[in-house]
Formats: structure tokens, sequence, C-alpha cells
């Protein structure tokens, strides 16, 4: 009987516990304002705009007219973290949302799309190609204005199978706020150039 009583019990807390939890999706608007928040000024009017309905799923807030795809803050995890991209790395991209989509993350996913980039399914592009990212912290976010205090830049050049010997560039950074390589050698090599803390 008691653990009758227990389970009634919990099975009528556990849903308000998770509407106590419900996510915070800001306006359309708004998340536009953060997610081009890394951009170049003259690009940021342009951009394509990925966001979060009142659902939480990630959808177009805005399509694009120039070359960049920004990515809005995800309201699921803590801090703020936003980032634009050239639309050349959008196959990549977007094949990387459909698989942690199917809950497939790490180096399963990575596997995944290194064998589709090497049957030729997943394109890459052939030359380096830019990401802007801008992050902070949740305090010192204003969810009226959008607007991010603190931020701080990171940026990421992607370049496909380039190398140490390709590039010159070390394998990891020997002072703070110098570019380095990572994944040297393979179909997501990547340039990091910012604050890593």
């Amino acid at each position: 009987m008691k653990q009758l009583i227990l389970g009634m019990v919990l099975l009528s807390v556990f849903p308000a516990m998770c509407q106590g939890h419900k996510i915070e999706v800001l306006p359309s608007d708004i998340q536009i304002k953060t997610a081009v928040l890394p951009a170049p000024e003259e690009k940021k009017d342009g951009a394509m705009v990925y966001g979060y309905d009142n659902s939480g799923e990630l959808v177009v807030l805005r399509k694009g007219t120039n070359n960049l795809v920004c990515i809005g803050d995800n309201p699921n995890k803590d801090g703020i973290n936003v980032a634009c991209y050239s639309k050349k790395l959008e196959p990549f991209m977007a094949r990387g949302r459909e698989l942690s989509a199917k809950d497939l993350a790490g180096d399963e996913r990575e596997k995944i799309r290194a064998k589709e980039v090497a049957s030729g399914k997943l394109k890459m592009p052939k030359e380096p190609s830019m990401m802007y990212i801008y992050y902070g912290k949740s305090e010192d976010y204003n969810t009226t204005t959008g607007e991010l205090q603190n931020g701080k830049f990171r940026y990421v050049i992607y370049t496909p199978f380039a190398t140490t010997e390709s590039t010159g560039l070390p394998d990891k950074p020997h002072a703070p706020g110098m570019p380095w390589l990572m994944d040297p050698g393979t179909h997501r090599a990547h340039i990091m150039v910012g604050p890593f803390d």
C-alpha cells in the first residue's frame, strides 16, 4: 500500500516539476538580434537565422540574402552561445544537427560524417570557410534587448584535410589567442583563433 501511495504522489508531483522547468523561448526578433552578434556589422542584416519556436524546436526565423548562416542561442543550455558561418558549411552543419536529433554525438556522429564525406555524399567546401562565435554568461545577457555584455569572440576557419605541414600551424596553441589547427588531416580540420578558457 505504501508503494502505491508513493507512486501516486510521484505521478502527481512529476508533471508539476516538469512544468516548473519549461524553457523560456524569446521572441523571434530578440533571438535574431542575438544570433547575429558574432557576424561582421555589414553582414548582420542579410544573414539567414535559425532559432527556436515555442516548442523548443530549431526553425528558420529569417531567410538570408547573403553568404552567412547564424544559429541562435539554445534555450536548453546554460550561458549564451551563438555562431554565424559561411553558407558553404551548411550541408556539414545541417547533417550534424540531423544526427544530433537522433541522439548521435561525439565520435559516433563524426564517424558517420567522415564516411559520408569520403563517399562524396556530404560535400565540404574546397576553400577555407569562416565561422564566427560569440559567447558569455547568462547573467550578462539582456533578454529584452538581446545584448550580451562581457562576451568573447572565437573564430574558426574550416580548412578540410589541412595538416600542420600544409599550413605551418601547430596542433595546439603555444600562447593565448594564437591560431592553431584542430583535427588536422580530417574532413573537419579547422583553424582555431580566440580565447580558450
